[in-house]
């Protein structure tokens, strides 16, 4: 009872104390402990299981939204699917990158005729072999949109395939600028395609260049002309297309990339088929459009595109499961069929 009567003695005087500051007018010192203030048992702040939360939460939001924004702005072609999907092309393969940095470790096809890089340049051949099986398509111009994108290499590997197929197969260096062929297959270039557009007394077999594939001859650049553009679309230039399609059961033609000069795009109707080859990563979907809408107006029949330097080994990883001596003999088997398939396509008549 005692503790009871202290308490609401205190309450009296607290209220007492209340009624003296409402009627103290503005007195602003005047204070008055209403209750003490209590030790709490944890700090306030900081809450690290909240801030580790609301930080992840905010860092996981960044992320996303800044991988979303480098998806929207980067129109670079990144897989297989880009080109049929995005561009309207027929996808003719994929090829991841090849290692090395000589020319002659690029041409893996031939020091290395087992690997999944040489496997994806057989599915190019027979993607090629299938879709000409109703047109006549004996010439093919493998060009790019910009420099550097590994047409050359996809050119000459492509070129070795088809030799490796038992197939008659010339590559023509027509890179009237910055040729490459001579080097890849290290030959002479001190003759070659330009001599053979100067002159017409000069004959073709005396320019093809013999290679340690079988079936397989090149014709190199030769001599650098003025006037590039004008030599490829010469009326010599028909007639040796001509010439070399009794030659050969396939030609495959190198040429500078189409964004950077006339030359490929003029060329393109002299051929019967136009191969688009990209990058990975770098080739970008606008050039690409523009490559189409020039290669298009000039009436050039684009079979399709190839995909160059994607990462990882993509289709492929299981390839290295057959033996080499399964390799060969599987490679073997379809020489004679192959040939025989391209040799029914209707040939050229000019």
């Amino acid at each position: 009872i005692s503790n009871l009567e202290t308490l609401i003695n205190n309450w009296q005087a607290n209220y007492s104390n209340l009624l003296n500051f409402l009627d103290g007018g503005n007195s602003p010192n005047y204070l008055t402990i209403i209750e003490p203030a209590q030790v709490p048992s944890r700090p306030v702040s900081p809450n690290v299981a909240t801030n580790i939360l609301l930080a992840a939460a905010v860092g996981f939001a960044l992320a996303l939204s800044a991988a979303l924004l480098l998806e929207y702005i980067d129109d670079t072609i990144k897989s297989i699917d880009d080109l049929s999907t995005g561009l309207g092309l027929t996808a003719l393969g994929s090829v991841s990158r090849i290692k090395g940095q000589d020319y002659k470790d690029k041409l893996i096809t031939t020091h290395n005729p087992f690997s999944p890089i040489s496997e994806s340049y057989r599915i190019l051949r027979t993607n090629l072999q299938f879709m000409t099986m109703d047109q006549s398509v004996k010439s093919i111009m493998v060009t790019s949109p910009n420099p550097g994108e590994g047409k050359s290499i996809t050119a000459a590997n492509l070129a070795v395939i088809m030799a490796q197929a038992d197939l008659r197969t010339v590559l023509v260096d027509a890179d009237l600028r910055r040729p490459t062929m001579h080097k890849i297959f290290q030959v002479s270039n001190l003759e070659g395609l330009t001599d053979l557009l100067r002159s017409s007394t000069i004959k073709i077999e005396d320019q093809l260049k013999s290679t340690s594939i079988e079936n397989l001859q090149i014709i190199t650049s030769g001599p650098l002309p003025p006037n590039p553009s004008e030599m490829l679309s010469s009326q010599r230039m028909a007639e040796l297309l001509k010439k070399l399609s009794g030659l050969a059961d396939v030609i495959i033609f190198d040429s500078p990339p189409v964004l950077a000069v006339t030359d490929a795009t003029v060329l393109s109707n002299r051929v019967e088929g136009v191969i688009l080859v990209t990058q990975a990563k770098r080739t970008r979907r606008d050039a690409t459009k523009q490559v189409i809408k020039r290669l298009e107006h000039v009436g050039a029949n684009i079979l399709g595109a190839v995909i160059n330097q994607v990462s990882g080994k993509g289709d492929y990883s299981h390839y290295s499961y057959y033996t080499r001596s399964g390799h060969m003999l599987a490679d073997q088997s379809v020489q004679s069929p192959w040939r025989r398939l391209w040799q029914r396509l209707p040939v050229l008549r000019n």
